[in-house]
């Protein structure tokens, strides 16, 4: 015997009529085939959200299934670019004609990059987080693109700091009028010699950029190049002796203030042409003190965002 199953979200109208922003689902698990900058597309594991709004406030709901699925087909079947995610939100919209003239999508993932040690060319696998939102309102297309990079900051206070006890204990070591260079060699090789370090502390990088229309490919690895390039101290994969003193030489030519990173970000990504717009917020995780150092730029208007 057929049955007719019952469709309430067609046949029932709203207990109360009124118009929503968004309706839809977020963690949704699913694989996904990303490319970035025209090279060949790599597997990963990410966490979707998919919106449209409900501009009929009589409807009852959205058809939610009708989302997963054109998701799932895109999974299995297509790869993430730009493109993709511009025809994935017309299909969104075309299957709630309507309901809805909005449409959102956000795609969260970890990135997986061999790269290479400073010196020694050992190469090691590093995981940048990334966030793909894209959203279509009536014939308008916005795509922003997010990494984290971390990165390694020395205090450029605690380094004045440090060098003054190093020149205090010198002339504590070194009282007489005339010194052999090799003595001084010789003492600065010691415990005593270096008597203070300067404090460094894991930090992170959290990007957003807007992508200009006229750019086809996804720049997940070129903005990563170019914060890394930046900063100079990018943390390490695979690293040997002769990597770690390496490290230790950038992070004494490279001493930073959150201040400092955040515009060294803003003059790099000022002059990118693929970013119609840009928002950073560094994070210093601070060894010193038990809170965080944060500084927060963007290429708009000045403090037109919240940190």
């Amino acid at each position: 015997m057929s049955l007719s199953m019952p469709d309430i979200a067609n046949s029932a109208s709203a207990q109360k009529e009124g118009m929503l922003d968004w309706v839809g689902m977020s963690q949704i698990e699913l694989p996904l085939m990303v490319s970035s900058d025209a090279q060949a597309a790599i597997q990963v594991s990410a966490k979707a959200e998919a919106f449209v709004n409900l501009k009929d406030p009589k409807a009852k709901g959205i058809h939610m299934s009708r989302l997963y699925l054109l998701l799932d087909q895109l999974s299995i079947e297509g790869e993430v670019t730009l493109e993709s995610l511009k025809q994935l939100l017309a299909d969104f919209l075309s299957s709630h004609e309507d309901l809805s003239n909005q449409a959102f999508i956000k795609l969260a993932f970890d990135y997986n990059l061999r790269r290479k040690s400073l010196i020694s060319g050992k190469k090691g696998w590093k995981a940048y987080q990334v966030v793909l939102s894209a959203k279509q309102v009536d014939d308008q297309f916005n795509l922003e693109l997010e990494v984290n990079v971390p990165y390694s900051s020395t205090c450029p206070c605690s380094a004045a700091l440090a060098r003054q006890l190093i020149q205090q204990a010198f002339s504590e070591q070194f009282t007489q009028e005339a010194v052999s260079a090799e003595e001084v060699k010789q003492w600065l090789g010691t415990t005593q010699g270096i008597v203070a370090t300067p404090h460094s502390q894991r930090s992170n990088a959290q990007v957003k950029v807007k992508l200009a229309a006229a750019n086809p490919n996804l720049p997940i690895i070129g903005l990563i190049d170019a914060i890394e390039g930046a900063l100079q101290t990018p943390v390490q994969a695979a690293v040997k002796r002769e990597d770690e003193q390496e490290f230790a030489r950038l992070n004494g030519q490279n001493l930073m203030f959150c201040e400092d990173a955040a515009r060294r970000l803003q003059h790099s990504l000022s002059s990118a042409t693929a970013f119609d717009d840009f928002w950073v917020r560094v994070n210093h995780y601070e060894s010193l003190h038990a809170h965080d150092a944060v500084a927060v730029t963007t290429k708009g208007v000045a403090g037109g965002y919240q940190p």
